[in-house]
């Protein structure tokens, strides 16, 4: 039932390990210019869902003193106004043998070569986020590889070789501190 209930409303919700969901991810680029408003109950809502988002929604109801067809209701609200996007589990790496994770700054040969590195990094399993920053980097990556000779080979073989990629810039992520969502 909690499959219906996530995939029906299309929360964004990460699958931590095998045991932990977590609502997640503010859609900037939908949300209107305009500040969203979130009251008092949205807010209990989003912290209910965010720290177990297969928290039922009965439940939730009872402490927040609605029925659940409201708390539907305001999860929609809070869908349409861009809050809300999509649903995924997201799995996790170290399972299927992934234990590094690097960062890349790329420097282009020219900034009109942007669009068609983007292109190609796409193409590349491993690179698992794109940023388009200010700054050294034209671009700024995030890689997640086997080991330290996988991403070697990641850098060398498939992101050096892309077309106006001048070099990169690699920072290998020891550890991970701080993982969490903005405060509601």
């Amino acid at each position: 039932m909690i499959f219906h209930i996530l995939y029906f409303f299309n929360f964004i919700i990460y699958l931590k390990g095998c045991s932990k969901y977590v609502l997640t991810n503010i859609n900037y680029r939908k949300m209107k210019e305009k500040a969203l408003h979130i009251d008092g109950i949205d807010k209990i809502i989003l912290k209910n869902l965010m720290s177990d988002a297969r928290a039922p929604i009965l439940a939730i109801a009872r402490e927040v003193g609605i029925s659940g067809a409201a708390i539907h209701q305001r999860l929609r609200k809070l869908e349409k106004s861009g809050l809300l996007q999509g649903s995924k589990f997201i799995i996790n790496p170290k399972a299927l043998g992934y234990k590094t994770l690097a960062f890349a700054g790329i420097f282009l040969d020219a900034a009109s070569t942007y669009k068609e590195a983007v292109k190609r990094l796409k193409e590349i399993d491993e690179v698992i986020e794109s940023h388009y920053t200010t700054g050294n980097y034209a671009i700024f990556v995030k890689i997640l590889c086997r080991d330290n000779e996988h991403l070697m080979e990641v850098l060398n073989k498939q992101i050096q070789l892309i077309k106006g990629v001048a070099r990169t810039e690699t920072f290998i992520s020891l550890d991970q501190q701080i993982d969490r969502q903005i405060k509601i």
